[in-house]
């Protein structure tokens, strides 16, 4: 079973850890060949580098490219989440190669398209695509585009489509699941699922998931508790250590504490093989939610012998201790991953960085940033980010524009500024009578295209003594016309993360 993998779990201790598992030390490929295509591609991990000038290059060295070696790629780039590289490839295979389409092609790049471009380009590709390769394939995928994107109607409309076909699968419904599950309309859930068990459709991992899921969002822990002993007796669904996560979050949402370790322990009996890393990280995630530090640590040292080091296990770990206010423990653990790491991850000093700021150690923030680019690793736009937000909450103003200044030169596509701090280092330089240094910030914004070229003019305007007009600085920063004092607190934690 690979539940948590694919399931939507509502609580953020839980999608913490997903958003900590999709990042580690792993490459494309563990062993790739010293100079393959693979390698090279492997190499362009920034999202805003084409790959096309890679496979032209491969092609123009005389070298063979095999339609069957670039799905494996595209599906090895999707499993990382590098959608918009997977797509690139698909389009340069149809461009270059003039490849017979198969069905399954359409449906993976009905996935791709809908990731990438929205589910509005999704459906034209898919109303392009001709009736001879609309099969049942793509017809799930485009249910699953659907229910991804929470369109009920239109997911509804599809899942009759398939069920006049005769196509009806677990994953169909498995996709139906989750959308009354995420739309919260859970009397849907035992209608659907009693149809499976009439149609003779298997309840997976995934479906039994997506159950105790619902149970826990309602709070009903007795009908939590009936359905997973059915499922513990259920002789088609082997005991998996996700099952018990779900129970474990519902027990903890409820202040069953002891109860959520059983299920925890339960998990724990079930995890082995290529499940250990991900497992360990979620119980790392829930213990620490439990506060239960003893636990905490007794999982983080069965997880190092796994042999295998992760910057997803250090970053989990870091953070687990922060939140527990064990600020000895987490030094000690980053000190273990600056010896052992291969790739940099800058999440893991951040972390301690945002705990210095937030604690008023400035310089010890400060002095791990020079330790990481004395080992020559340049810090992120989180990183200068987390700095000048210290130094702007500790009325250092000088140093918060200049931290400012270098995280706008290290930010990257699909990041904003915090608008707070910008809004703050804006009126400290006019009160400061810089102007100078205002105009020049104002500049840089607009360079990287972080303001219209209305806003600005009318930042400009204000930094000579004029007034902003009808917009807040924070909107004109941010581009939203409705930002309130809510939405701004909201959108200054998010730059920091």
């Amino acid at each position: 079973m690979q539940i948590l993998r694919r399931c939507e779990c509502n609580t953020s201790a839980i999608s913490r850890v997903f958003r900590f598992s999709l990042y580690s030390t792993e490459t494309l490929t563990s062993s790739p060949p010293e100079d393959s295509l693979q390698s090279r591609i492997s190499s362009g991990i920034d999202s805003k580098v084409t790959l096309v000038p890679a496979l032209e290059q491969w092609r123009k060295e005389g070298r063979s490219i095999k339609q069957h070696d670039l799905h494996r790629l595209i599906r090895k780039l999707r499993t990382f989440k590098r959608y918009h590289h997977a797509l690139e490839i698909y389009e340069w295979m149809r461009d270059k190669l003039y490849y017979h389409v198969k069905a399954g092609d359409v449906a993976l790049q009905l996935d791709l398209i809908a990731k990438v471009h929205g589910l509005e380009q999704a459906e034209k590709y898919f109303n392009g695509t001709p009736n001879s390769l609309r099969t049942f394939q793509v017809y799930g995928a485009l249910l699953n585009c659907y229910s991804q994107n929470n369109s009920l109607e239109k997911a509804e409309a599809i899942m009759q489509k398939i069920r006049d076909m005769g196509s009806a699968n677990t994953l169909s419904y498995n996709a139906m699941l989750g959308i009354y599950s995420r739309l919260g309309k859970h009397d849907k859930l035992d209608n659907l699922m009693q149809e499976m068990e009439e149609n003779g459709i298997r309840l997976d991992g995934f479906t039994y998931c997506l159950r105790l899921n619902a149970y826990g969002d309602t709070s009903d822990i007795e009908g939590m508790e009936k359905f997973l002993m059915k499922l513990e007796t259920d002789p088609s669904v082997n005991s998996d250590w996700n099952a018990y996560i779900p129970a474990a979050n519902s027990y903890l949402k409820a202040g069953l504490k002891e109860k959520a370790v059983e299920m925890l322990k339960k998990s724990e009996q079930f995890i082995n093989g290529s499940s250990r890393r991900f497992g360990y990280e979620i119980l790392l995630t829930l213990y620490t939610a439990l506060g239960n530090k003893a636990e905490l640590y007794r999982i983080w040292n069965v997880y190092k012998t796994m042999g295998k080091f992760f910057n997803s296990g250090y970053v989990c770990m870091v953070s687990s201790l922060l939140k527990l206010d064990d600020m000895d423990g987490a030094e000690k653990t980053f000190e273990e991953w600056m010896s052992g790491y291969k790739l940099i991850d800058f999440r893991v000093p951040n972390m301690l960085i945002r705990a210095y700021c937030n604690k008023g150690l400035l310089e010890k923030a400060e002095q791990l940033v020079s330790r990481m680019m004395g080992k020559g690793e340049e810090p992120t736009f989180v990183t200068w980010n987390i700095l000048a937000v210290g130094y702007q909450e500790n009325n250092q103003m000088d140093k918060a524009v200049d931290r400012m200044k270098k995280a706008l030169m290290a930010i990257q596509r699909g990041r904003k500024p915090n608008p707070v701090i910008l809004r703050a280092c804006l009126e400290h330089l006019k009160d400061k009578g810089d102007m100078e240094e205002a105009e020049n910030l104002i500049r840089l914004l607009r360079e990287l295209s972080l303001v219209s070229a209305y806003d600005y003019d009318r930042l400009m305007n204000y930094i000579r003594n004029e007034e902003p007009g009808s917009k807040s600085i924070a909107q004109m920063l941010w581009d939203h016309e409705d930002l309130n004092a809510d939405a701004i607190v909201n959108l200054k934690q998010e730059s920091l993360s």
